[in-house]
């Protein structure tokens, strides 16, 4: 089975997708690593040299190759969502979960980030807004699954999307840890 995570940037695609992949036993592929791996170098420098539709045709690509492994946990870029292509792929060959979180969630997170050139502008709680109202509609029309992020630590994210996974009966209760297990971390 292939699972793969959408969302809002920040939101814990990542985080969360590395564990999960470790609790099913499978493996873990970031899209954006993968894209960088092919550019040798920052898909921010990609992004200012070539623009966001270069950008976007290489990450259609990379998407529609990585769709095609039958298991593995997959982390999507958080503007995965915009091409019909994408979400298509996405939403037909894996088991797509949305993790959503709020723009505020998001900023409260990511605020002193340096890396990120979302949040390099005038006002980054108004663009992470504006991002959200924008792609929230494209993560909820793909998704198979919506994950509220709110405050959880990630080994309880990771049970959440474990036990949605399970009641769906996609995978064995038995790599579903219990509360107490999730407690105990």
């Amino acid at each position: 089975m292939l699972v793969s995570l959408v969302g809002m940037p920040g939101g814990g695609k990542s985080t969360v997708g590395r564990q999960l992949a470790r609790q099913l036993g499978v493996s873990f592929v970031d899209t954006d690593h993968v894209i960088e791996e092919r550019l040798g170098g920052y898909i921010r420098d990609y992004f200012a040299q070539h623009g966001e539709v270069a950008f976007r045709d290489l990450e259609q690509q990379v998407i529609d190759e990585l769709t095609q492994s039958a298991t593995g946990v997959l982390a999507t870029g958080g503007g995965a969502v915009l091409r019909e292509a994408n979400r298509q792929a996405l939403q037909d060959r894996s088991t797509v979960v949305y993790l959503r979180s709020s723009a505020e969630e998001i900023y409260r997170r990511l605020r002193h980030d340096t890396q990120r050139p979302l949040l390099q502008v005038a006002d980054p709680l108004r663009k992470l807004r504006d991002l959200h109202r924008e792609r929230d509609p494209l993560y909820r029309r793909t998704a198979h699954f919506v994950i509220e992020t709110g405050r959880p630590s990630v080994p309880t994210l990771v049970g959440m999307v474990l036990m949605q996974l399970e009641l769906a009966g996609l995978v064995d209760a038995s790599v579903v840890p219990s509360p107490v297990d999730r407690l105990a971390r």
